[in-house]
């Protein structure tokens, strides 16, 4: 990926690093989408983690987001860019460790390393994307960046799907922990690449000067939009995977091969809800995402009550599609963060912030949501997860109308 996007220049800055930091984040696409989709599996398969395993492990894996705010106050003077690196490079380092026999405390910590590293590059990659665009196509940058990801996401999950199939179906092995070993080897090395790709002469290697830590009034719809996204995207991370994995059976081959499907529909849809931002704004765009969320979150909870077993597992996929499709509409809440910021620091700052926020909630609905389904089943789980989304959407309506131009 040498070149920027189609009709780069009416997007980007020149000699803004637009190009390294897209082919960076295409490289740690792939790294991220190898991972997702192989650890649900590998925590069943190897560790035989239960729903309420899963949601204490998710406990300490969400750590590092609500730190975040604190973790970046370390790295005050360090800018956008190092600190994408520095991420990466620790993500790299917990691949490594997964390579090491553990139990489930050290495997928890392992993966919470890993978070760590994903946490420290979310609100900087979002920050660059913005600052590397002209004026007025912030979202259709945001769109390039989660197309760039998700096209990582598609090759990730190909090649884990291929290793599997072709171990299991074609070598006949048995051993599914060597598997998981050469997944995370090959991760190891395309994070590696994502951190060399990322230099550039182009990149502003300055320190930043936003301020250590950074909570304003003004923002206070923001951190609010935040908690719920943090209970929307911890529901979907955590317990839609299970729904097809414990309840319906699915392998890790399939499991990939289904992540992989929704990242290369998200190649062509992200660009699209950029757009669509940019065009209908922010607030219509949170509004009717959380309407379409909520009748998402009931098929999760009563597909397999409503059709047969067989059918419910094909209406489960498309409708973990059409979750994967609509998460991206999160950049709607970044432009609205955008919108009322006074400067690139003050945006940087806020981002962080806004992801220890959500936070707040990932820590508590993920133990909390194991031990509802645990304790009620799915139905409940779910039906909680439909009605913060009407919550959701409910409380989009008191945002302000953004402003036709920036």
């Amino acid at each position: 990926m040498r070149s920027t996007p189609q009709n780069s220049s009416a997007v980007f800055k020149p000699d803004s690093g637009a190009s390294a930091f897209f082919t960076s984040i295409l490289v740690w696409g792939i790294g991220v989408g190898c991972f997702t989709s192989v650890i649900n599996n590998y925590l069943a398969d190897i560790h035989s983690v239960s729903a309420l395993q899963r949601g204490i492990l998710e406990f300490f894996r969400e750590l590092p987001g609500l730190m975040l705010v604190f973790m970046l106050a370390l790295l005050s003077k360090r800018s956008d860019w190092r600190i994408m690196r520095l991420g990466v490079s620790v993500s790299m380092f917990a691949a490594l460790l997964l390579l090491f026999p553990a139990n489930f405390w050290l495997v928890t910590f392992f993966i919470t390393l890993w978070s760590l590293g994903e946490h420290l590059v979310m609100p900087v990659r979002y920050s660059i994307a913005m600052h590397v665009a002209n004026p007025n196509a912030s979202g259709r940058s945001l769109g390039f960046l989660t197309s760039a990801m998700n096209a990582g996401n598609v090759c990730g999950s190909a090649v884990a799907a291929a290793i599997f199939w072709a171990g299991t179906s074609l070598l006949g092995a048995e051993n599914k922990r060597f598997l998981y070993d050469a997944v995370f080897a090959l991760i190891a090395i395309l994070l590696a690449a994502s951190v060399i790709c990322s230099y550039t002469k182009s990149a502003p290697n300055i320190a930043s000067d936003r301020p250590r830590l950074y909570f304003s009034k003004k923002f206070s719809k923001f951190y609010i939009l935040e908690l719920f996204y943090g209970a929307r995207k911890q529901v979907f991370l955590t317990f839609a995977p299970y729904v097809l994995i414990i309840e319906h059976g699915f392998p890790t081959s399939r499991m990939a091969l289904l992540m992989g499907i929704c990242a290369a529909v998200n190649i062509f849809a992200s660009p699209l809800i950029g757009k669509i931002t940019d065009r209908f704004g922010y607030r219509n765009v949170m509004i009717y995402d959380t309407v379409i969320l909520f009748f998402v979150c009931l098929f999760y909870g009563f597909a397999s009550d409503l059709f047969p077993i067989e059918i419910a597992g094909w209406i489960l996929c498309a409708n973990y599609l059409c979750d994967a499709v609509i998460s991206t509409t999160s950049m709607a809440t970044n432009i609205y963060a955008r919108e009322i910021s006074s400067s690139r620091d003050e945006l940087t700052s806020t981002l962080s912030s806004g992801i220890s926020v959500n936070h707040l909630i990932s820590i508590t609905i993920a133990p909390l949501g194991g031990w509802i389904w645990t304790r009620f089943g799915i139905e409940t789980l779910f039906s909680l997860a439909a009605l913060m989304a009407a919550l959701n959407s409910l409380f989009a309506l008191s945002l302000p109308k953004p402003k036709l131009q920036r």
